[in-house]
């Protein structure tokens, strides 16, 4: 990645986000980009963090188990870092398991009423 900051309005084209999300990161401190003024300015490390949150988020993480991941890094570094991911991608796997089973379950009754309803037309 380059050295290369971006403005606000780059930083909501690059990553697909909305001005309201990317404030809103800003305002519970997931990031913190440079200011000039009243211009905003995102560098390699706010890119990183970036990519990191939209893909916590794509997994179902909570902006704050997020948040508090990206601490870890700060406060005890990569291993550490490392280690916690590993606990929070274990329990969000099992998190998702379920729900898919809850799906599948759902979507089987739902079949099932849908063909009772059909054969009873006739």
């Amino acid at each position: 990645m380059s050295d290369k900051r971006l403005s606000f309005k780059e930083m909501c084209t690059r990553f697909d986000v909305t001005p309201r999300t990317l404030r809103y990161y800003e305002y519970i401190e997931l990031l913190q980009p440079e200011r000039d003024g009243r211009a905003r300015w995102y560098g390699p490390r706010e890119c990183a963090r970036m990519t990191l949150i939209l893909r916590g988020r794509k997994f179902g993480f909570a902006l704050e188990e997020i948040r508090q991941w990206l601490l870890i890094y700060e406060k005890e570094g990569t291993e550490a870092q490392m280690r916690q991911w590993i606990e929070l991608a274990d329990r969000q796997l099992a998190e998702l398991a379920e729900q898919r089973a809850q799906i599948e379950d759902a979507m089987a009754e739902l079949r099932k009423l849908r063909d009772e309803t059909e054969a009873s037309l006739g």
